[in-house]
């Protein structure tokens, strides 16, 4: 990644918040005058869509970095505020991992309905299809097998990764999303959205592999 010392800033300005690492793109919200690398992220995002045009990039959000999130917002028909958090990332088409989080713990307690798809019941597919949608626009297949013909098959699970299980013993039949820490989020039949551990007696044998959507 470039690391040009140009900034986008009137002179004379000191930026605040110096960057502290780097994690991707959309798992925090970013703010005018902030420096971090994830701006400079967002600033090529932003280019790639034609709304950012000054010719360098940075990691400080400027004036040129505010202004192109404000088109973006306008544009969208979202709350114009220059700042990006959660629903400018969605219009951007950035997959925030604390969004598919956030989205999923929403809906804690929603009780299991077979072939439910809102908030009234979810079964597993449909909690999934829903969650993603309104959490980062991201369009899931409706049913387990679709969805697992479906993404980028991964190792080992990353948050907003999707988690499937063969519980029937004949291919995956139940799903859920990765929210870390070894835990995911699903629409058990028992126990409506709930949280489960990857790793527990039940779940660990019926694990037939993860997939990444995004």
């Amino acid at each position: 990644m470039k690391n040009l010392v140009a900034g986008l800033a009137v002179a004379g300005v000191v930026a605040f918040n110096p960057a502290v690492g780097h994690a991707a793109l959309g798992d925090q919200n970013l703010k005018p005058e902030m420096q971090h690398s994830d701006v400079q992220d967002l600033q090529e995002a932003l280019d790639k869509k034609g709304y950012f045009t000054y010719d360098k990039t940075t990691d400080y959000y400027g004036d040129y970095t505010t202004a192109a999130v404000k088109k973006l917002q306008e544009d969208k028909g979202i709350t114009v505020d220059g700042q990006t958090g959660l629903e400018t990332y969605k219009a951007l088409g950035v997959f925030s991992k604390k969004a598919i989080v956030d989205t999923a713990e929403k809906y804690e307690g929603t009780p299991y309905v077979w072939g439910g798809d809102n908030p009234d019941g979810f079964d597993c597919s449909g909690y999934l299809k829903y969650i993603f949608n309104e959490g980062t626009g991201v369009q899931l297949k409706r049913t387990v097998d679709e969805m697992y013909a479906e993404g980028t098959k991964v190792d080992k699970p990353a948050v907003g990764d999707i988690v499937f299980f063969d519980v029937e013993g004949n291919g995956p039949s139940h799903a859920g999303v990765y929210i870390g820490g070894n835990k995911f989020k699903h629409a058990s039949s028992s126990k409506g959205v709930t949280t489960s551990e990857l790793d527990s007696s039940y779940w660990k044998d019926k694990y037939v592999g993860a997939k990444r959507y995004r």
